[in-house]
């Protein structure tokens, strides 16, 4: 028996295709630390399966390099997320900015200097999760981050009902890239919280040019996934 074992299941929280680089099926922490509630933490994209190096964007390489893409050209930016269960909102934080365009060196060295400058003391954890959502059921607590500004559609001590919109896939905070950073953890107090595994009850994976079915899986980084709901 594995740590995984005995993980909490979810609805998947997003629709359409989508790949995990950071996720508990690849590695535990598998962010590379405990920090934050996030052991098993997962971070989604959508990606081009068809290009070499499956890029997050419908740019040339040397434009994100050199130029930097404008967000409506990352594939999954603006794509909606949704509540994985039934629960009721604990924090909702709307406000923090995006950068208008993805670009390699300026996104890295925000993350670098968000990262040597954060206070956890002052509790200013939207300087690293950006627009973000807490949600709690039967004391499991779901952490959403990163999300597009002024997308969020719920409000604290709001309760919802499973596949309810919450808000939509942005790029705020400490991110490289537009993408959904998604974990659940044991507390909403993120500096206190401990990670909780998480796998999700029904999605589809790619394989050998069909999609098949999986039931209460954890999506590995080689997994093309996808759930229409």
């Amino acid at each position: 028996m594995t740590e995984l074992d005995n993980a909490v299941i979810m609805d998947f929280p997003l629709r359409g295709e989508w790949w995990a680089p950071n996720t508990p099926g690849k590695k535990v922490p598998s962010h590379g630390t405990d920090h934050l509630g996030q052991r098993y933490a997962y971070d989604f994209l959508q990606v081009n399966w068809g290009k070499k190096g499956k890029p997050f964007y419908d740019a040339s390489k040397l434009r994100y390099i050199f130029l930097g893409v404008p967000l409506k050209s990352c594939y999954c930016w603006g794509r909606e997320v949704y509540a994985p269960c039934d629960g009721k909102i604990v924090q909702a934080k709307d406000g923090c900015k995006e950068r208008k365009i993805v670009h390699l060196v300026s996104d890295l060295w925000v993350v670098i200097k968000n990262t040597l400058i954060f206070n956890p003391r002052k509790g200013d954890i939207q300087s690293i999760a950006g627009n973000y959502i807490i949600m709690e059921f039967n004391d499991v607590y779901i952490f959403f981050a990163h999300l597009r500004r002024g997308s969020i559609k719920v409000s604290e001590g709001q309760k919802v009902k499973t596949g309810e919109l919450l808000g939509r896939v942005g790029h705020s905070g400490n991110s490289t890239a537009p993408h959904l950073h998604f974990h659940l953890m044991d507390s909403s107090d993120l500096f206190k919280a401990n990670g909780i595994p998480c796998a999700f009850k029904e999605y589809e994976v790619y394989k050998n040019g069909q999609w098949v079915k999986v039931y209460n899986g954890i999506p590995s980084d080689k997994d093309r996934i996808r759930f229409y709901g």
